[in-house]
């Protein structure tokens, strides 16, 4: 048969076929940090002579760097899980109780309260949290507050399951704090919950005390519930410390998703909890646990042998593991604020504090000369914000179109991964990882500035 005729066959016969996929899922890559990172470092050529290894500075995940291996403590009751032949079988859906009891004990050290293994839900890493949390919460005509920037996953799934994303921003001129009266000029009847995430991904802030308390302050009055992202949790090395959303969970329901995968050093380990602090018992009487309940009965468990091994990590994992990794941090991230400094056309607008991130923007300088000229400049906040991240000025640059332009080229080009801001809801800012070994940054940040200067415009 010929091939013209074979192909008619073909298409006549696909015709006929009674499916399509489902439209939702089609352009959520672009809200998945793996596929934006997927699409730059697609031009991406190893140097084959091996002169100049790749520099990973855009993905959260050190674990590859031997500075930043997991304890030993944590490796042994993983083993010793697996090897009692105790943990092979199914787990219930909610978690083992003896994993669940430990989790509970542990967050309760930085509570008010204690929470009950009945508080606690384990999930395949925080992932699968935000996705079952999403899940539970859809309805038509739902809305959820995410911070902006922020981590694109959670409109991912809000879109997925038919719920609307709507943005409130984060300050850089006031170390990344919510915008409180965005909060509030974007929530309606329809809002059911606002996320924040402490310590900040992207942007390696820490939330105090008192802003928290704000936080919880106005959506006690907008009627609607937190969910806070504290996988970064205890990741500090800056004048603040660490303070869980959960600490006002009398004043505001709250839910809490962490786990493993960033103190520990294991992602891959894949898990994570859902966490209910709600002392007045909101999340009962909603029926929200009860979706939560449903949920995990028809989804997938994180591995039994991980379940079976958290007491043991959590218990015996010394305090002297996690000041060494917090250490690294404060070094590297002292690195990554030092190095930028010399860089004409990025700037960092704070310190980071947490986590393993920081943001930074193109051609800064620029934009505060322009920003003097413009109404309501003197009062601050939106108008500043509304320049950075709407008026692209690459004026400092030539041939570089954009932020995920500037990426693909400095991958090609110097073998240096960073994520473009749009991938975190940020056009034309840059996300940088500084979680990876010391020299492997500087190297990085190195080639970082060769790549600015090499695609300098001359000077006027």
């Amino acid at each position: 048969m010929e091939n013209g005729a074979g192909n008619g066959v073909a298409v006549a016969a696909a015709a006929a076929w009674n499916f399509a996929p489902n439209e939702a899922l089609l352009g959520l890559t672009a809200l998945s940090v793996r596929g934006v990172l997927g699409r730059v470092k697609a031009g991406m050529v190893a140097d084959g002579g091996g002169a100049r290894p790749v520099v990973p500075m855009g993905h959260g995940d050190p674990s590859a760097f031997p500075c930043f291996r997991t304890a030993q403590e944590a490796v042994d009751a993983v083993a010793g899980a697996l090897r009692s032949g105790e943990h092979n079988s199914y787990p219930t859906s909610v978690g083992l109780e003896p994993a669940r009891r430990s989790i509970a004990k542990y967050l309760s050290r930085d509570l008010p309260y204690e929470l009950s293994p009945d508080d606690i839900y384990l999930t395949s890493g925080c992932t699968q949290a935000i996705e079952i949390i999403c899940s539970v919460l859809a309805r038509p005509g739902a809305n959820i507050l995410l911070p902006r920037p922020g981590y694109l996953f959670y409109e991912a799934r809000a879109a997925f399951n038919g719920m609307e994303a709507r943005y409130f921003d984060l300050l850089p001129q006031k170390d990344w704090e919510v915008d409180i009266d965005c909060v509030q000029a974007l929530a309606d009847k329809n809002t059911i919950a606002m996320v924040i995430v402490n310590p900040g991904n992207p942007c390696g802030n820490v939330y105090s005390y008192e802003h928290l308390a704000e936080v919880a302050e106005t959506a006690q009055k907008l009627g609607i519930f937190v969910i806070t992202d504290e996988v970064y949790a205890h990741l500090t090395f800056g004048e603040r410390k660490f303070v869980p959303m959960g600490v006002f969970g009398t004043v505001v329901p709250v839910f809490t998703l962490g786990s493993i995968s960033k103190r520990w050093v294991v992602p891959g380990w894949r898990l994570g909890w859902i966490v209910t602090n709600d002392p007045n018992g909101v999340f009962q009487r909603t029926k929200v646990v009860d979706c939560i309940k449903s949920y995990l009965d028809i989804s997938s468990d994180p591995p039994t042998f991980v379940q079976g091994a958290i007491p043991k990590l959590l218990e015996n994992t010394k305090d002297e593991f996690f000041s060494k990794t917090v250490e690294i941090l404060r070094e590297t991230a002292d690195i990554c604020w030092e190095k930028l400094k010399d860089i004409n056309s990025i700037t960092c607008p704070s310190k980071p504090e947490g986590s393993m991130f920081v943001m930074v923007c193109e051609s800064l300088h620029i934009l505060f000369h322009d920003a003097r000229h413009h109404e309501g400049f003197a009062n601050g906040v939106r108008n500043f914000r509304d320049l950075l991240q709407v008026k692209l000025d690459l004026s400092c640059l030539q041939d570089i179109k954009d932020d995920m332009d500037f990426c693909c080229r400095l991958a090609k080009e110097e073998l240096v991964v960073l994520l473009p801001g749009c991938a975190v809801g940020y056009k034309n800012w840059l996300r940088i990882t500084f979680a990876i070994d010391p020299s492997s940054l500087e190297d990085g940040l190195d080639r970082l500035k060769s790549f600015c200067l090499r695609h300098s415009k001359p000077a006027i």
